[in-house]
């Protein structure tokens, strides 16, 4: 086979044109069957193999740089790249990394894992190599969906400025992000590919001057005048950039000589360059491609069955929960607004769609105006409910201080994948959200230990007159029913789940935020310590602490955040204002990025399992703590 032949770009690049075709279709099968059975990004990869294949056989590569816009497309460019055999350990704890990263290889040019940000860098990149005189070009791959992004435009609006500049923008249109492509941009290019307005309109012009010799300079005119109105070029001139296409991306025969015209006109100092190039989700894979959503993320499976659709799990994921809580939610007040960045389908927003399409709002991969449009709508008397990734929110912290908490406005954040995420690793953990959220005034954070409280808490949420945030992690929890009412609980307050039995003196409180408290009740179990499940990280429930202060001596905060400012932190800063010290141990995500892997495997790591507790209570107070240690396997 010839893929087994190529251990790097050099090897692809001893090839010929003709060998190339072969080729795709060896890589497009190893693709298939290396996601079916590690899971992984299956769609989008599919799409990429012809792309990435020109790529490196068009450009000098590493020298040359290419930066994959969000990533999760770059299995191809993996394969390519001498990481062929690394494949099996896709997504797995100490394998390979489900996006580029920069100390994975030095092909790898940039980390990614967010969208909106190839242009950025690569023009940064660009700059560099003039500044350093050297010869070399950056290529950013960017998809249409990850065209909404302001940081898009913002970076081609600075390119534009060199005349000089070798940057090379690719723009992969597949008219899908992880939802269907939604904008105003999504629609010029879908216009601009149905019909062929332009080429009927070029035949027309081409008629007139074989006709009509005197008239060719108004045949042209006319001719840039007509591809003005259908064609999307002028939008990328305008920036500063050559326009070329839109070609077929899965055409070797047009994509390598294309390719290497721009980086020709890169090199020679033409300018920056804009690439439109068209390819499908799912290519070559029929399945994938009838249902792309489908195979975005799939787990294993068989590739001759295909992904069994998902059938409804044994516990509620916490995503059906609210999406099950926004509909009736907005059943029982009009003035509900759902809002999403490009994610209908991952924070669960489908149904919502179905039942309320006036009221939903998809406003694409542009988190920061979702949270400015929110602020908007809240200022007009709409209460707007933002479905958004806790990672994801991070990219609006100037909208969510300056739009929303200085203006006090009553928007509910329901913040989905907070905690580790397990395979998709750093770039996606929602570690950060109780540290960034606590210190703005006016914010409200609520962490739900289960399904049912955490309907109970999106209800209270709902009803404050504050910004606020309520968090929840991927998947499900540990079966706890929701109500079917729009029940609250009672503000601020967190509840006793166990009290320690002990006389008195050397008594500890285990304050448990979050879905930790179900191990912490474990340890609780074992301990004979009191437990406290506190839902409320702002307001803290400061009178419990205070209460909790005059019978215990040692206190245990535990949260699935990074401990730097969290959850732990705001118990030891309300300890120490009401002038109580008591030693406290925090438990919580190390001050490091966690790496992809198995869910349980990162939360045992890091000792957030009830083993991992219970050792780290041990290390911390066993010379203090009346407890029979070896009873419990200490």
């Amino acid at each position: 086979m010839t893929l087994d032949s190529i251990h790097s770009p050099a090897d692809l690049k001893k090839l010929s044109r003709d060998e190339l075709p072969a080729l795709a279709d060896e890589l497009r099968q190893f693709v298939l069957d290396s996601v079916s059975q590690t899971g992984g990004h299956l769609s989008s990869n599919l799409g990429t193999v012809e792309l990435s294949i020109a790529l490196h056989y068009v450009f000098d590569t590493p020298a040359d740089r290419i930066v994959w816009d969000v990533g999760h497309q770059s299995y191809p460019h993996k394969i390519l790249t001498g990481r062929r055999e690394q494949m099996k350990t896709l997504r797995q704890f100490d394998g390979l990394a489900g996006f580029p990263r920069r100390s994975e290889s030095e092909y790898d040019a940039f980390g990614t894992g967010h969208s909106s940000t190839s242009i950025s860098a690569a023009m940064g990149m660009a700059r560099a190599f003039q500044t350093l005189g050297e010869h070399q070009v950056a290529v950013a791959v960017i998809g249409d969906s990850a065209m909404t992004g302001g940081m898009a435009f913002e970076a081609m609006n600075n390119a534009g400025v060199y005349d000089d500049l070798p940057l090379v923008v690719i723009l992969n249109d597949n008219d899908m992000s992880i939802s269907p492509a939604v904008g105003a941009l999504n629609r010029h290019l879908a216009r601009l590919l149905s019909g062929n307005i332009y080429s009927a309109t070029k035949k027309g012009i081409d008629s007139v001057l074989s006709i009509a010799p005197p008239l060719r300079e108004f045949a042209k005119r006319l001719e840039d005048h007509a591809k003005g109105m259908v064609s999307p070029s002028t939008i990328f001139q305008e920036f500063g950039f050559n326009y070329f296409g839109p070609i077929d991306g899965h055409d070797l025969d047009a994509l390598v000589p294309m390719l290497q015209n721009v980086r020709r006109l890169a090199i020679e100092g033409r300018g920056p360059q804009f690439l439109h190039v068209v390819t499908r989700k799912g290519q070559g894979y029929e399945l994938a491609e009838a249902d792309p959503v489908l195979y975005h993320g799939p787990s294993k499976f068989n590739p001759d069955e295909g992904v069994k659709k998902p059938t409804a799990p044994a516990n509620k994921t916490f995503t059906q929960v609210f999406g099950e809580w926004l509909c009736d939610m907005a059943n029982a007040d009009p003035l509900l607004i759902g809002i999403t960045p490009a994610m209908r389908e991952g924070s669960g927003l489908v149904e919502f769609e179905k039942q309320f399409p006036n009221r939903y709002y998809d406003v694409g991969i542009a988190e920061q105006h979702a949270v400015t449009f929110a602020a908007g709508m809240a200022c007009e008397g709409m209460k707007p409910v933002v479905a958004i990734y806790s990672t994801f929110l991070q990219r609006a912290y100037d909208q969510l201080i300056h739009d929303v908490a200085i203006q006090d406005l009553p928007i509910l954040f329901a913040l989905d994948r907070a905690g580790l995420v397990g395979a998709d690793g750093a770039t996606h953990a929602g570690s950060y959200d109780i540290a960034f959220l606590r210190c703005i005034p006016n914010m409200l954070i609520m962490t739900p230990s289960d399904e049912a409280e955490c309907r109970d808490l999106l209800t209270t949420a709902y009803h404050q007159n504050h910004p606020s945030a309520v968090r929840y992690p991927r998947g499900a929890g540990v079966g706890a029913t929701p109500s079917k009412e729009l029940r609250t609980v009672p503000f601020g307050k967190a509840e006793l789940r166990r009290k320690s039995s002990a006389a008195s003196g050397q008594r500890i409180a285990i304050l448990a935020f979050g879905t930790l408290l179900y191990p912490a009740l474990e340890v609780g179990e074992q301990l004979n310590a009191t437990v406290a499940n506190m839902r409320f990280v702002k307001p803290l429930d400061v009178e419990l602490l205070k209460t909790l202060a005059q019978d215990h001596d040692y206190f245990v905060t535990i949260e699935d955040g990074v401990i730097q400012g969290g959850a732990g932190s705001a118990c030891l800063e309300a300890l120490a204002a009401m002038g109580l010290n008591r030693p406290l141990l925090q438990l919580g995500l190390p001050d490091s990025f966690i790496e992809h892997g198995d869910y349980k495997l990162l939360m045992a790591n890091c000792g957030l399992n009830a083993e991992g507790i219970l050792k780290s209570i041990h290390e911390r107070f066993s010379a203090v703590l009346s407890v029979n240690w070896a009873a419990i396997g200490k």
